[in-house]
């Protein structure tokens, strides 16, 4: 006679997630479900987020810069990395809480396969001692084993048992901001055979100042339908953004939208004004300031905080950026500072939801005006 089922049934085939007691600084977490990025997401992705950049739509664009054809969006490359991390880093979040030390390394395509894998590096339980932030490096890497991205990201986490500290307080020292030599351009990009109409803009790097600010003027309402598709398209299987009847008892009372996806779609509404940047070099550093629900209107503006040239090319250069989202409050005609005075500190406006300090690429007026 063979084993019982009692005998012969593990006791649980599911994974709940990695609480906070479970990480171990310098471990290795090799993340499973490798996804091969197709032309099918890049259309979901534009559909969700209204992006209108032509390098992501256009393969003759993109061609005519040197590229094989259109580019997957840097933004979808980001949110598919992140997404593989989430079983085995999030599943159990509050919060994510930042970004730092992000770099675009390569190109990647349609049919291109990615997959991540990431190193802990550190940990610090809370004082409440029900929660704890883990910080974590994360690479991800295509089917050559070509790393096309990596970062540094930290998250805040439940315990598994608030009643028992732990001790933990190993912070790790974040990465700074990205210097502009560090900055990786495509080999491949020529502006041999460039033309000026298919962004629409008439900006190049020469017409960007430090102290500028460019109001997006644009805003967008996101619907309960579509923030937990474009999660989903991401593979982010994060309970915080599905589990609409365990969120109910949360503080908020209902299901929060994906902090990547409000930089997404921040990112699209600051096309107008950027029309002509040439993708994400990296992030310096982002913190998604507030949460944001289905129903909230999103609003942007970017402050230029440093435009620099780039090692061996003169016909392109970085211009670093503070993106800044807003909800429900349109900056253009309600003032909106950053951050405000209260109780005595400095905090973010309550209606700033995401500061994402980061790197563009943006083509000289000398070499398109030349072409």
């Amino acid at each position: 006679m063979g084993p019982s089922m009692a005998e012969s049934t593990p006791t649980s085939k599911t994974d709940p997630g990695r609480f906070f007691e479970d990480f171990r600084v310098g471990e290795t977490l090799v993340h499973a479900v490798p996804r091969t990025v197709t032309e099918g997401d890049q259309a979901l992705y534009i559909a969700l987020t209204g992006d209108r950049s032509p390098l992501h739509c256009s393969a003759e664009y993109a061609r005519s810069l040197g590229y094989e054809r259109e580019t997957i969006h840097d933004l979808l490359v980001f949110h598919m990395v992140f997404g593989k991390t989430v079983d085995d880093v999030s599943l159990n979040a509050v919060a994510n809480l930042g970004y730092a030390g992000l770099r675009f390394l390569a190109p990647v395509y349609p049919g291109d396969t990615l997959r991540s894998v990431s190193e802990v590096l550190g940990k610090k339980e809370n004082s409440s001692g029900k929660t704890g932030i883990v910080w974590v490096r994360t690479k991800g890497t295509n089917q050559r084993g070509e790393t096309v991205l990596e970062y540094v990201r930290w998250v805040m986490v439940h315990k598994k048992d608030p009643e028992t500290p732990t001790g933990a307080s190993d912070a790790p020292e974040v990465p700074g901001a990205v210097e502009a030599s560090e900055l990786v351009v495509p080999a491949t990009l020529t502006f041999d055979r460039y033309e000026t109409w298919p962004t629409g803009g008439a900006a190049f790097f020469e017409d960007y100042a430090v102290g500028e600010r460019i109001d997006h003027v644009d805003g967008m309402t996101i619907e309960e339908s579509e923030h937990a598709m474009a999660t989903r398209l991401y593979q982010n299987t994060a309970k915080v953004h599905f589990d609409a009847h365990a969120m109910k008892d949360s503080r908020f009372g209902k299901r929060l939208m994906y902090g990547g996806h409000v930089i997404s779609l921040a990112k699209a509404l600051s096309f107008n004004g950027l029309q002509n940047a040439l993708g994400i070099l990296a992030f310096n550093g982002g913190t998604h300031a507030g949460p944001t629900f289905a129903g909230d209107t999103l609003y942007a503006w970017s402050d230029v905080l440093d435009v620099q040239p780039l090692p061996g090319r003169e016909d392109c250069g970085a211009i670093r950026l503070r993106l800044v989202a807003t909800t429900n409050r349109n900056p253009l005609n309600e003032d909106t500072p950053l951050k405000v005075e209260k109780d005595g500190k400095t905090r973010f406006h309550p209606s700033v939801v995401l500061e994402l300090d980061h790197w563009i690429l943006m083509p000289r007026r000398a070499s398109v005006s030349a072409v």
